[in-house]
């Protein structure tokens, strides 16, 4: 029997000695590693969006503005009534599922930042929060309402915190569309990289793949050729890019956690989203199986 057959799937294109191969991991690897940290910041920001609409659209505060005077205890017992006014009122609003006003301790722990710990707050005119919770997809009137407080306790003030809420969103939604487009860069640089190598092999090996057609060997043929060994390179160099990748995912989310009562905090990442990077290998694996396909059937066409 004869050692070599017709066409033997190994060793008509000498393509694992090429030298592009390095090359290509370490782009690959580069690309999905920069995919995978920036995926995770899109996926966090639709975390802290989402945990906005569900804790703070849902929510309004209410404040008691304090009385001022000279008799501290007459003072302080006066607003408090202004507060229990204003709580009968709102308890009796539709679509409200819940008041509850903040104790003196979570007062201190509020403005204690903005004073320091030095200063004694104890005699200073401490301003009353309320925190009323909303049903999901009440319907509320806020500028009804607000009029409605303000008639029941002329020292309570409405924030339904739409305004700054709405520039925080439009902040997001602007690290998103940014995040996005560097995804969208990576990708398409990726895509290029895999193109113009490819060609570039195709352009080394023309000899061979005469002498393949010359044997009956279709386009297609040697495009899934190519195929298999971009395919292989891509799983290889995205491994390597999430491998690297992980460990700054974590550490960043480190840093996120470490900062106290700020928004960055409420970024997180769910199973989900965790499924999804860990793909990315699979995700590189297919666009450069892919991009190699078609760029040795298009150029092939032409060449011969």
């Amino acid at each position: 029997m004869p050692k070599t057959q017709y066409i033997s799937r190994k060793q008509e294109l000498p393509l694992k000695g090429d030298s592009t191969g390095l090359f290509l991991q370490v782009i690959i690897a580069i690309a999905v590693f920069i995919f995978a940290i920036t995926l995770s910041g899109v996926l966090s920001i639709n975390s802290i969006l989402q945990n906005w609409h569900q804790s703070i659209l849902g929510s309004l505060t209410v404040q008691i503005m304090p009385i001022t005077g000279t008799d501290h205890k007459k003072t302080t017992a006066e607003t408090l009534a202004y507060q229990d006014k204003a709580i009968e009122f709102l308890q009796t609003v539709d679509g409200v599922t819940k008041v509850t006003p903040l104790s003196d301790e979570q007062l201190k722990q509020l403005i204690q930042p903005w004073l320091g710990d030095d200063v004694n707050i104890e005699n200073l005119p401490m301003p009353r929060i309320i925190d009323v919770k909303l049903a999901p997809n009440a319907e509320v009137d806020f500028l009804k309402l607000a009029q409605d407080l303000a008639t029941a306790s002329p020292q309570a003030s409405l924030d339904n915190h739409k305004l700054w809420l709405s520039k925080l969103i439009r902040f997001a939604d602007g690290l998103k569309l940014i995040a996005l487009t560097v995804l969208f860069l990576v990708t398409g640089i990726s895509a290029g990289a895999i193109f113009y190598t490819t060609r570039m092999s195709l352009g080394l090996h023309r000899h061979i793949i005469e002498i393949l057609h010359i044997m009956g060997a279709k386009d297609t043929y040697v495009a899934q050729q190519y195929a298999r060994r971009m395919a292989v390179l891509g799983l290889v160099g995205g491994l390597f890019g999430l491998f690297f990748a992980i460990p700054v995912i974590l550490f960043i989310g480190t840093l996120a956690t470490q900062i106290e009562g700020g928004i960055i905090s409420e970024a997180s990442l769910s199973v989900s989203d965790w499924c999804l990077i860990i793909i990315l290998p699979l995700f590189a694996t297919l666009i450069a199986m892919f991009t190699a396909y078609y760029t040795v059937k298009q150029t092939l066409q032409k060449m011969l």
